[in-house]
């Protein structure tokens, strides 16, 4: 059964703070938890006696078989699942020279809804790209809803958290960067787009921030259709992430 202590630090993790200090995040559902388990080290595993009977192999610091309500009072979901499992938060090393030279590579400036940023790491892992290299006022990939968001692509998707600007400034254009704007080039128009580089989505209201402009070497624009009639101001920030991967994996 899960001690009082045990619930409290489960649903602390909704706090980065307390993700930080424990170097923890929380998953819940029989899928998730079993796409994570084979990349991330299981602290504690919570679940029902019928899903330890459908799971005998999983490997887990400790575990514990509880009760359906014991789940609900831990459970940061309106509707519990059959498991909840902490897992430790990994560190990855940051290459971006490395990463950007052979592959593909995403950076996000200051995303911030959660969900988002779940969504964005399914896109990453269904086109392909391995590395998300994050602002350090981006969103926590680590926080639940994004967690639960990711649908186990963060099992695949390396997330790193860096002084953006630091990192792109330290390439000396070395790499393309892109990014995009209202006055860049239309992207269906664009016969160059390569299998390497950095593309950057910009925060969902404001964009891309100044100082990451400036180090942006092609500028990009995703045209509405037909070009030029009402419509709405923006698409979602993970929307054109899928519209811009779509379209440097498309077979020049």
């Amino acid at each position: 059964m899960l001690s009082h202590n045990d619930i409290s630090t489960i649903r602390s993790l909704q706090q980065k703070k307390y993700r930080s200090q424990t170097g923890l995040f929380v998953a819940e559902g029989p899928k998730l938890v079993g796409d994570l388990s084979g990349h991330f080290k299981c602290r504690l595993i919570a679940a029902t006696e019928e899903w330890f009977k459908a799971n005998k192999a999983f490997k887990a610091g400790r575990t514990e078989c509880v009760t359906r309500r014991e789940l609900e009072k831990a459970s940061l979901l309106t509707a519990p699942q059959d498991v909840i499992a902490c897992f430790e938060i990994p560190e990855y090393r940051l290459d971006l020279q490395a990463f950007a030279t052979d592959s593909l590579v995403l950076a996000l400036d200051g995303v911030q809804d959660p969900g988002n940023i779940g969504t964005i790491a399914r896109i990453a892992d269904w086109f392909g790209i391995r590395d998300v290299v994050c602002s350090k006022n981006t969103a926590d990939i680590y926080n639940p809803k994004a967690v639960q968001a990711t649908m186990g692509a963060l099992a695949r998707v390396r997330f790193h958290y860096a002084d953006l600007e630091k990192e792109l400034s330290a390439l000396h254009g070395s790499i393309a960067v892109y990014g995009t704007f209202l006055d860049g080039r239309n992207i269906y128009k664009e016969d160059r787009l390569d299998g390497n580089g950095i593309v950057i989505m910009g925060n969902e209201g404001n964009g891309i921030s100044p100082g990451i402009e400036r180090l942006v070497s092609r500028k990009l624009f995703i045209p509405n259709w037909p070009e030029g009639a009402e419509t709405s101001e923006s698409l979602n920030v993970a929307v054109a992430t899928a519209v811009i991967c779509a379209e440097f994996r498309r077979p020049k």
